[in-house]
């Protein structure tokens, strides 16, 4: 069986994951950015965690850590790239590491770009794919650490998955993304289309991720920065890729 997926809103505009292993009763949660709504999500499931697996260092996704590890006793794993500003994990990761949520493993992606110790998991008989601020619904991470080459390459290895794997990604940033994209592509019909889908969404005060990846190969710019539509629409008719992704993720700081 599939792991079930529980989406869990926290802060403002972050949000957290449950993914849980009914065979075994095993479930995990994909950031923790506070231990209030994801201690509600458990209780309301009769869920006991076992499992906290960190994206990157930033508090708006550790800040929990700490009080759901006493609350718990769950395992807190992260990347070991940045066990220096993490809190204290069990199991430090790599792109070599493996290990498991009940009975299904995951693989761990190195995704620098957003940070330099960006990790994404991978799910893939689940068809779950946890990005939190590398590939975002419609957008991707700004680039706070890393540079354009780092994050392109990031992104270029998330779209090679599956079509049908589910993004799972860090915010609610959804609609703003869509709307910088349409100045971009402003006559995708499937953006067109996503960007009213997203709206009737967030009118319902519902989330908007997560997504097919099928879906953010479509209609994300970052993601189609080797169309010559894409290019030319930022005036880079003969660039290079990651020159092309550069020219966007700076228009999108400044939109």
């Amino acid at each position: 069986m599939p792991l079930e997926l529980v989406t869990v809103p926290c802060l403002a505009d972050n949000y957290a994951y449950l993914i849980h292993d009914a065979d075994t009763g095993q479930t995990a949660v994909i950031d923790a950015p506070e231990p209030g709504p994801i201690l509600g999500a458990l209780n309301a499931h009769q869920w006991r965690l076992t499992d906290i697996l960190i994206t990157h260092h930033h508090d708006d996704h550790i800040q929990g850590v700490d009080t759901l590890r006493a609350q718990t006793g769950a395992m807190v794993l992260g990347a070991a790239a940045d066990t220096h500003r993490l809190p204290r994990l069990d199991l430090a990761l790599d792109e070599a590491s493996s290990f498991s949520v009940g009975r299904e493993f995951a693989r761990v992606i190195a995704v620098p770009g957003h940070t330099i110790g960006h990790i994404a998991f991978h799910f893939p008989e689940s068809r779950l794919l946890f990005t939190a601020d590398s590939l975002m619904a419609g957008g991707c991470g700004r680039l706070f650490e890393g540079i354009a080459q780092q994050m392109h390459n990031s992104l270029q290895k998330l779209a090679a998955l599956p079509p049908d794997t589910l993004v799972c990604s860090g915010h609610e940033y959804t609609a703003s993304n869509l709307r910088f994209a349409a100045t971009l592509e402003p006559d995708n019909p499937k953006l067109i289309s996503r960007s009213a889908e997203v709206a009737a969404s967030r009118a319902r005060g519902q989330p908007t991720v997560p997504v097919p990846l099928q879906v953010e190969l479509d209609t994300n710019p970052y993601l189609r920065v080797h169309l010559p539509a894409i290019k030319a629409a930022v005036g880079l008719p003969d660039a290079d890729d990651v020159t092309v992704f550069a020219e966007i993720r700076a228009r999108k700081d400044k939109f």
